[in-house]
């Protein structure tokens, strides 16, 4: 059983272990902050597993995540703004595939984790980025979402840094990450078999792995309290400071 289970997955039982864990503790974060489930999977994974292999298997885990997420918070979430945001993902995706598929990972990856986290440090210490805040600056935060998921699936955590940027309820803020998590997850499926990196492999690892994940994803919505709100943004910016910069020393290391 255990052998069959290795051959389908194309991993070693140790790894298929340490995946699941990294699976519910990336689950357990997405179900709090609605996002960072690709970015903390593969700041945790991409030690055994090839980053071109994580992100097709991402792709599973962040659908699964969000169709379970998006129940509760339909109606909070910012529509105009999600449609502009996936306008922008439609474009900035399939390029940052090319990229992927045509640069050297490394550094696509160490100059999108190094962006997040000057953002986020900035945002932090009280930046307002105004000029995001409008339609046509709405589409290009989505295109710089699409080329982070493509470059090194950090896409959620782009949106993310332009959510955070407002300055409003953190209710609002984390639906409308899940809402768009959703839908740029069913605009990217394509792309990804166009540019061959879902594989049947990938298809199998998904379908297993999301079992951890959404386990993960359950535990952690029982940690967003509406009374809590005012520690949400503090928290989430700090979180993609570390994801980001454990990220960029995993790849320079």
């Amino acid at each position: 059983m255990f052998e069959t289970l290795s051959s389908a997955l194309a991993l070693t039982m140790a790894d298929i272990i340490a995946l699941a864990l990294i699976c519910f503790a990336a689950g357990l974060v997405r179900g709090f902050s609605g996002f960072a489930l690709s970015a903390v999977a593969m700041a945790s994974a991409a030690s055994f597993i090839p980053p071109v292999e994580l992100i097709p298997l991402c792709w599973w885990l962040e659908i699964a995540a969000s169709a379970l997420l998006i129940r509760g918070n339909w109606q909070n979430a910012q529509k105009k703004t999600v449609l502009r945001l996936s306008i922008g993902t439609l474009i900035g995706l399939p390029l940052g595939l090319l990229l992927t598929t045509n640069v050297p990972v490394a550094l696509s990856q160490n100059i999108a984790l190094l962006l997040i986290m000057v953002l986020a440090t900035l945002l932090l210490i009280g930046l307002r980025l105004e000029v995001l805040h409008k339609p046509l600056g709405t589409v290009f935060a989505g295109i710089g979402a699409g080329l982070g998921t493509g470059l090194a699936s950090v896409g959620g955590m782009v949106v993310a840094i332009f959510m955070l940027s407002f300055q409003g309820s953190a209710t609002t803020m984390r639906a409308t990450v899940i809402l768009f998590l959703l839908l740029s997850s069913g605009l990217s499926v394509a792309n990804y078999f166009l540019f061959d990196v879902m594989t049947q492999i990938a298809v199998f690892r998904g379908i297993f792995f999301i079992i951890p994940a959404i386990i993960g994803v359950h535990l952690g919505t029982k940690l967003f309290i509406p009374k809590w709100e005012h520690f949400y943004r503090p928290f989430c910016l700090t979180l993609l400071i570390i994801l980001s910069g454990t990220g960029l020393v995993r790849l320079i290391a």
